[in-house]
């Protein structure tokens, strides 16, 4: 149950709207104590440029969580990355914190259904001087990658893929991407811990889009836990990410 200063500290004006969503901390004052210490000070210009125009969009929800971005360009910095993938790309603040980590020739062939959300960002993506590293794809992305499993070459060729998209078919993607994917490379699956509802009693009072994507999390969840061709770590950072490493 919220205390007393969290409720106050939710009116609190320019208190930013992930606050609430996107945190499985206990307290939403203290993933607030996070991002004012340690995330948006750090925050590029162009990335706190993206959020703000994100967070005006009436699908803002959506967005990757700037805690979450700065975790995923630190570990692409870490791992080397040059050669990604990213599924479910929105406004772009996920793929613009990847465009900021790759290299000069670093590649990013990026996926979503609808280009509008995308085209949202891209000016700020194209005055950051990092457009040049991302293929953006319109439409659904299992063609795309059935299309990439058809040529030898692209087996093995990633080096990390980032998926944020439609949750009933994760593991339809985890299936092919797991083949696409370098061993030693990294997937990164966004929202795994689904709000919280991961551990919610069959009653409990869930948003319809909550409750509906659940079971897939859970069965993604579990199928990911089982797979022996990779290791994974699950970290409660935004709404929960499971990284899985490819080993054979």
């Amino acid at each position: 149950m919220a205390s007393k200063q969290d409720e106050q500290s939710q009116n609190q004006p320019g208190r930013h709207q992930e606050v609430g969503h996107k945190s499985l901390l206990q307290s939403d004052a203290l993933y607030q104590y996070i991002l004012d210490t340690s995330v948006y000070p750090r925050e590029p210009e162009c990335m706190k440029e993206l959020r703000e125009i994100t967070a005006k969009h009436p699908w803002n929800i959506m967005t990757t969580s700037a805690d979450e971005g700065q975790f995923l360009n630190m570990l692409l910095k870490l791992i080397g990355a040059k050669n990604t993938m990213e599924i479910g790309v929105y406004t772009g603040y996920s793929l613009l914190a990847t465009a900021l980590a790759l290299p000069e020739d670093g590649k990013i062939l990026a996926m979503d259904i609808n280009r509008e959300n995308y085209e949202l960002g891209l000016p700020v993506i194209q005055k950051t001087g990092v457009a040049h590293k991302i293929d953006f794809r319109e439409g659904p992305a299992m063609p795309v990658l059935d299309q990439l499993l058809e040529d030898k070459s692209n087996h093995g060729a990633f080096d990390f893929v980032f998926v944020d998209a439609d949750k009933d078919n994760y593991l339809n993607y985890h299936k092919r991407l797991i083949d696409l994917v370098k061993i030693g490379g990294l997937i990164g699956y966004d929202n795994t811990l689904w709000n919280g509802s991961v551990v919610a009693p069959p009653d409990a009072p869930l948003r319809k889009y909550v409750r509906y994507y659940r079971d897939f999390v859970l069965e993604l969840n579990e199928a990911l836990a089982a797979d022996p061709r990779i290791e994974i770590c699950q970290l409660p950072v935004g709404d929960g990410i499971t990284l899985c490493r490819r080993i054979n």
